[in-house]
């Protein structure tokens, strides 16, 4: 990650560049190196062979044990990682690349349920899974476990280049551990992440080993570690990151900021970008969000952490920055829905900035806290002149405050980033929720007895108001009922514990007030677009963007409701709707 200005963090990514080349190595011994007809080459390694392009690095793990395994130029890493990664700091953006290593307890780890196993006497895995732009397949006939990571646009290549593979003469059968084992061995953190706490932290590009961590325990000031959790644009490899490690650094006091590299700024060069349009963007951080719950899950990183989205800097437009803010008003929505708080990563003087400035905007849905890249080396969470002091104060923030810098304690040096910490958990989201569609063409009538996801909407509706239906799981129970009751009388509505039009347009319009017209977008248009539809009896498109549609069915409304028909969304409209007029 970055605290640089465009131009400055440019420099940098070409030096990044220029890193990349060093390693491009011939193999000698098990990891075999050889020409291959039409501009490839054939690697062996450990009863497995594939070939890869020929102007892919390959790089002998054993050789070079403190290689950093990095996917921003294509690359091929044979055997198993060491513990002492010459990583720097941060890569960000992905090419694509290869690690193929022995079956061990250790790489064992590392595997879930969607590891394709190959049959056997094959090398191959049909239709393995991709999940996060990594595809990760077990070939135990070799004893290998195949962990290939792609972006959208380099997919096909990869899955060429394992589809490629065979087994050697002399390969030995490895068997995974069984999945029963493997699931066992996921452990819960020690609370949600990072918590509270008031002081020194890194993030580095990869996750350090055990023996590092311990090493950096004893003898560093930091006691909060950055980890990048969700891989869809990381550059850097996480060898040492699984369940395990997580329940061993936690359990031993460590503060873990967990991180999600995905989508950049569209102004950017990167290749995988959010979208200009600012609904699309929306929908896109719903999915990376929802793709961050997943890892953090799968690495017992529990409900009441905070998930950081990192967008590193870029020059600020007005659509640039609205792209950007419907993109984190999507990530922080559903992972409050999930139950997380949302984090956001950037540039002081972009990201955060832009996030600032429209702290009070109700078009967007701000995040819970904010992690600010500002090289400024001081060892607090001032944010002057980025941020007014009033915005994010109440234990909110964390400063990366020097960053590119290697650091070594117990032998074991880490070129990391140095962040300073001002957090505490705030009140968490209530999960139960994830995944529900609010979303529907209509709005039917909902009493007692009636099941299915209108229902669970409904609940997660009255949740979101502050009452209590029970579990959201789409059946309409007693508990249900005197929610919807307790909602009808604080609305002021009619208290049968009956969902009719009335009661759906209240519920669906809670929320924030803003001033809405033509060409407005983000969460209250939704909000906006949902009650018409409940109000007026038809569907009203819910896309988040004010359209010509969203402007007649406003009107509309208004004529009907005696209101001036001017198709603007100001505070009689809203007071209508969220009283179910």
């Amino acid at each position: 990650m970055s605290s640089l200005p465009l131009l400055r963090a440019l420099a940098g990514t070409a030096s990044l560049a220029l890193l990349a080349g060093i390693g491009a190595l011939a193999l000698p011994g098990p990891a075999a190196a050889d020409s291959a007809p039409g501009n490839r080459r054939t690697v062996a390694y450990h009863g497995y062979r594939l070939q890869v392009p020929a102007d892919w690095r390959v790089v002998d793990l054993a050789e070079h044990p403190r290689a950093c395994l990095r996917f921003d130029t294509p690359a091929v890493y044979l055997g198993e990682p060491g513990d002492r990664n010459n990583c720097p700091a941060r890569v960000v953006g992905r090419t694509a690349g290869i690690v193929v290593e022995p079956i061990t307890a250790r790489s064992a780890g590392r595997t879930a349920e969607a590891t394709a196993r190959a049959p056997r006497g094959r090398a191959t895995a049909a239709s393995a899974p991709s999940g996060d732009g990594t595809i990760q397949i077990a070939v135990e006939d070799a004893g290998v476990l195949v962990t290939a990571a792609h972006t959208p646009g380099t997919e096909s290549l990869v899955r060429g280049v394992l589809a490629s593979a065979e087994l050697t003469p002399g390969a030995e059968r490895t068997e995974l551990p069984s999945a029963g084992r493997r699931t066992a061995a996921v452990r819960a953190a020690a609370g949600p992440q990072p918590g509270t706490y008031l002081g020194k932290g890194f993030d580095a590009c990869t996750a350090p080993s055990q023996a590092a961590m311990d090493a950096w325990w004893s003898g560093s000031p930091y006691r909060a570690v950055g980890v990048y959790i969700s891989v869809s644009f990381r550059g850097c490899a996480q060898p040492n990151l699984t369940p395990g490690w997580v329940t061993e650094q936690t359990g031993k006091g460590w503060r873990l900021i967990p991180i999600d590299v995905g989508r950049q700024a569209p102004c950017t060069s990167y290749s995988l970008r959010m979208s200009a349009d600012p609904a699309t963007a929306r929908s896109q951080g719903v999915a990376a969000a929802a793709d961050a719950i997943t890892a953090a899950s799968n690495l017992g990183i529990p409900a009441g952490s905070a998930l950081y989205s990192d967008i590193e800097a870029y020059t600020s437009t007005a659509s640039c920055k609205a792209a950007v803010l419907s993109y984190l008003s999507g990530w922080t929505e559903r992972l409050h829905d999930g139950g997380y708080l949302s984090g956001f990563y950037s540039s002081a003087a972009s990201g955060i900035r832009d996030a600032a400035e429209e702290y009070a905007n109700g078009a967007y849905t701000r995040v819970d806290h904010i992690f600010y890249a500002w090289w400024n080396g001081a060892a607090d969470t001032d944010t002057s002149p980025y941020v007014p002091s009033t915005h994010w104060s109440g234990h909110q923030r964390i400063h990366q405050y020097a960053g590119e810098v290697t650091e070594s304690y117990g032998g074991y040096p880490i070129t990391i980033d140095r962040d300073y910490l001002d957090v505490g958990t705030g009140t968490s989201p209530q999960p139960g929720c994830t995944g529900a569609n609010l979303d529907f063409p209509a709005y039917g009538t909902l009493r007692g007895g009636s099941t299915g996801p209108l229902v669970r909407a409904a609940q997660c509706l009255l949740r979101a108001a502050g009452h209590d239906p029970g579990t959201p799981d789409g059946i309409f129970g007693p508990a249900t009922t005197t929610a919807v009751r307790n909602f009808q009388s604080g609305a002021g509505l009619t208290a049968d514990g009956v969902i009719g039009s009335r009661t759906w347009t209240a519920l669906l319009s809670l929320g924030s007030t803003p001033t809405l017209r033509d060409g407005a977008t983000g969460e209250a248009v939704t909000r906006l677009q949902r009650a018409l539809t409940a109000a007026l009896g038809r569907t009203v498109t819910i896309d988040g963007v004010f359209g010509p549609d969203t402007a007649q069915a406003v009107r509309d409304y208004q004529s009907a409701r005696g209101l001036t028909a001017d198709g603007i969304v100001g505070t009689a409209t809203w007071s209508a709707l969220q009283s179910g007029r």
